[in-house]
């Protein structure tokens, strides 16, 4: 069996007295989308930093391969292509030029490098811009395409352990999905891909495996499936809760619901295909009686599931948003 590309354990940073990372472990194997799921402060962009030597743990373990990236920060990131959170620095060049240099940095003939460019823009629809100079203060190239390139000058060359840092932030939604594709295909050529996003519905789609981080602690991992908790048939039920009403789900004890999240005005029942009928009729009643201001019904998601193990108790206010299920609670509230 083919080593992993990346291998981290007991990965602990701190920043004073803020524990930022708090003993993390996770793997990416050779040909495996691995999603990096949490919230903004979640930990995630910390992690990375200490995976490509930007930062030094606290305590853990890196691995990049047969490489020990805390002792050897250099040499690990000669297996490691990085799309950072922010915008690549290609002021003053085009985006055929910045894909050709990242290639060409990476080992690529100079043939091959313009090869690569041609096919990435073709690959992510930027034809149009290719020979587009960006220019200082966003100028010549939008954030969108700015960010495109960047994916592509990562990718120019084939590298064991790709990590995206929000890919998609800037994107349109149809670029969005090329670009989607394209990590999907990446993995599929053999890749390890480390996938950090909050983009949770999208990401769905083209993940093997999920880790989820909520204030720098895993939390949950595994497949989309395992996390959902939930048979393909299940449905959410959405409720649009009133301003001065309490939420009615949580006094009815007769209402088939496997799982139940608050979040806001918002209340996200998940329920069984079998008992989507009671539950719509409940729903109903519920808004002809002025408790509820609306309702919807659509498949599950990993969503749902992602909002339950992130969701917390405001304590200080007590207003009222439910303590998400532990993991053996995820399937019955």
């Amino acid at each position: 069996m083919d080593a992993d590309v990346l291998h981290i354990t007991g990965l602990t940073r701190r920043y004073r007295q803020v524990v930022a990372n708090d003993g993390i472990s996770l793997r990416v194997r050779p040909g495996e989308v691995v999603g990096l799921l949490g919230h903004n402060g979640a930990g995630k962009t910390t992690l990375v930093s200490q995976v490509v030597g930007l930062l030094k743990p606290d305590a853990g373990h890196i691995a990049v391969g047969r490489v020990d990236a805390v002792r050897h920060p250099a040499a690990a990131r000669r297996h490691v292509a990085l799309q950072p959170q922010a915008q690549a620095p290609i002021d003053g060049l085009t985006p055929r030029s910045a894909i050709e240099i990242a290639a060409r940095l990476r080992g690529l003939s100079s043939r091959d490098a313009r090869a690569a460019a041609r096919d990435l823009a073709e690959e992510l629809d930027i034809g149009p811009w290719l020979d587009q100079r960006a220019l200082p203060e966003g100028g010549g190239l939008s954030g969108g395409i700015r960010r495109l390139t960047g994916f592509a000058m990562a990718v120019a060359a084939p590298i064991p352990l790709l990590i995206l840092d929000e890919p998609t932030n800037d994107i349109d939604a149809s670029r969005r999905r090329l670009l989607w594709d394209a990590v999907r295909r990446r993995g599929d050529l053999g890749i390890g891909v480390l996938l950090v996003t909050h983009n949770v519905a999208e990401a769905e789609r083209i993940v093997d495996e999920l880790v989820i981080l909520d204030r720098g602690r895993v939390i949950a991992d595994g497949s989309p499936a395992r996390l959902r908790g939930t048979q393909d048939s299940d449905l959410r039920l959405e409720l649009q809760l009133r301003a001065d009403r309490a939420d009615p789900s949580e006094e009815d004890l007769e209402l088939p619901v496997l799982r139940r999240v608050r979040t806001g005005r918002r209340t996200l029942l998940t329920v069984s295909a079998n008992e989507a009928a009671t539950a719509v009729a409940w729903a109903t009643g519920q808004r002809a009686e002025g408790r509820i201001d609306g309702f919807s019904l659509a498949p599950a998601t990993l969503e749902d599931a992602y909002l339950a193990f992130t969701t917390h108790t405001d304590s200080a206010s007590g207003a009222g948003i439910a303590t998400a299920p532990t993991s053996e609670e995820t399937t019955h509230v």
